[in-house]
């Protein structure tokens, strides 16, 4: 793995680290716990700052697993490390993906660790409230999926693509010669 591209994986992992604690300062700061702030009156319940303690996973999911979650987040970074250098220079979708994944998993993590608990303040709509970090592992699962779809489809010969879809439209036209 070249320095510019460990440049990009910590970079990018720290900003994202970054903003996450800061954002979780402000709010402890300047919230008390379950303490609401509409920083857009009229939008009701669409966008809400709550300041609110999650002992699981992102979103609130399985509350009472926290420890669980440490030791998966500590997984997550090591294997994101040591897996990075691995991946083609080419697949910056890829990279792109695991450097956000590792910067949600430290920067939760370090709530964890200091805290016991990672403070989460975003409230949209009816989802369960999350942070930054949770956005940031979410953002990067969405985007390995996606690319691996991506990749997936372009290695497929054009005869699995034409059977999965069926003919397209040059298809058609060399139908319409022989006929």
């Amino acid at each position: 793995m070249n320095l510019r591209s460990y440049l990009f994986l910590t970079g990018l992992a720290g900003a994202v680290v970054a903003l996450d604690q800061w954002t979780k300062f402000l709010v402890r700061s300047r919230l008390g716990l379950g303490q609401v702030w509409e920083p857009f009156p009229a939008w009701g319940d669409l966008l809400r700052i709550v300041h609110w303690n999650n002992t699981g996973a992102a979103f609130g999911m399985f509350p009472s697993a926290g420890m669980v979650f440490t030791v998966i987040a500590i997984i997550v970074a090591a294997a994101i490390l040591y897996y990075y250098p691995r991946i083609p220079s080419g697949q910056r979708a890829l990279r792109l993906a695991l450097a956000l994944q590792l910067g949600g998993a430290v920067g939760n993590l370090i709530d964890r660790v200091a805290r016991g608990t990672v403070t989460d303040f975003i409230a949209v709509g009816p989802l369960p409230v999350f942070n930054v970090a949770d956005t940031s592992i979410t953002v990067g699962v969405a985007i390995l999926v996606l690319s691996m779809w991506v990749e997936e489809r372009r290695g497929e010969p054009q005869e699995a693509r034409v059977q999965a879809e069926g003919p397209g439209p040059a298809a058609w036209d060399a139908e319409r010669e022989v006929e």
